[in-house]
């Protein structure tokens, strides 16, 4: 029986990745944890959970040999593009260390595992309108420390490819949403406070950045299918785009999660919001990808909204009791 090993295992897409394969493979299935593991505790007992902080090597090395894992799905990591602006070096830091300690555990432990290593579509920074749709070819133009960091992850699971023949699969997933996603991101910052406003938490006022820029974005569930696929799949040393293929404005998502609620809401733009050197349009390229593996999202918009908004729900209300 093959066994999986997914670094952060606990946090939004890792959790959600988790119960993918343990309903659609016989692997077994292990995770490193670091902080709270309430979004895999109805888990818990179909997992081996490793406490560690993967920044030290030597913990690297003891999780890696405890479980001398088939597949590393890699996805521990500082998620967030606005804490890597008034942070950049703790997110160059932990990013590139933690990649380089699985990488270089792999190769100095004789592991011959297949390992994603999960990059950004924010890597491709500031595209121009002449770039879209964008492709894997697409020159990277990174506008945060974020966006580099995972440039440089993405860079290192290509040279240990190419310099010790790591099976390192690359991937650059583009924005992603559905339940268990935290603050810090447009979807889940709207539906949180769509759900404060439902409580009588907060005035009934939604507070918003820019409104007219476009995203790709595509529901959790899809893309850690396709991280299966990418990794079972594709081929080593290769880069893979995962995203919808179509662009949504930031406004369009707002009155979608509004159209799911009875609220008569007022839209006020807050400066503090609105984003330095803003792309104003992405979709992704995910040609490459499909040919590969026959990948495609299948979840609605709508029903990653849904999903998003109960999730909210459920923890304002859990805060109001």
């Amino acid at each position: 029986m093959a066994l999986a090993l997914i670094t952060g295992i606990s946090g939004f897409v890792g959790s959600h990745l988790a119960e993918y394969l343990l309903g659609n493979t016989d692997w077994q299935i292990a995770g490193t944890v670091y902080g709270p593991v309430d979004n895999v505790v109805h888990l818990r007992e179909r997992l081996t959970l490793f406490p560690v902080e993967l920044s030290r090597a030597a913990a690297v090395r003891d999780v890696l040999e405890a479980t001398r894992p088939d597949y590393i799905f890699h996805l521990a990591a500082q998620p967030s593009p606005t804490l890597s602006r008034n942070d950049p070096w703790f997110t160059l830091e932990n990013n590139i260390r933690v990649q380089l300690n699985v990488l270089e555990t792999v190769v100095h432990t004789g592991l011959t595992s297949r390992v994603l290593v999960v990059g950004s579509g924010d890597e491709y920074g500031q595209v121009l309108p002449e770039d879209l749709p964008i492709d894997e070819d697409t020159p990277l133009r990174p506008t945060t420390p974020y966006a580099l960091s995972k440039i440089a992850q993405d860079y290192l699971g290509l040279q240990y490819f190419l310099s010790h023949q790591v099976a390192a699969i690359r991937v650059r997933p583009f924005n992603h949403i559905g339940a268990r996603q935290g603050k810090g991101f447009v979807a889940a910052d709207f539906a949180s406070q769509v759900a404060e406003i439902e409580a009588g938490l907060r005035p009934p006022e939604i507070r918003v950045g820019a409104l007219d820029v476009s995203r790709d974005l595509t529901d959790v569930r899809d893309i850690v299918r396709g991280y299966h696929g990418a990794l079972t799949q594709g081929e080593p040393g290769e880069v893979y785009n995962l995203g919808s293929e179509r662009e949504r404005t930031t406004r369009a998502l707002l009155e979608a999660l509004i159209a799911l609620t009875r609220l008569e809401v007022r839209i006020v733009q807050d400066p503090e919001r609105l984003r330095p050197s803003d792309v104003p349009r992405v979709v992704a390229d995910c040609r490459k990808l499909r040919s590969r593996t026959g990948w495609r999202p299948e979840i609605p918009f709508e029903q990653s909204l849904r999903d998003l908004l109960d999730y909210w729900r459920g923890q304002v209300g859990c805060k109001k009791q």
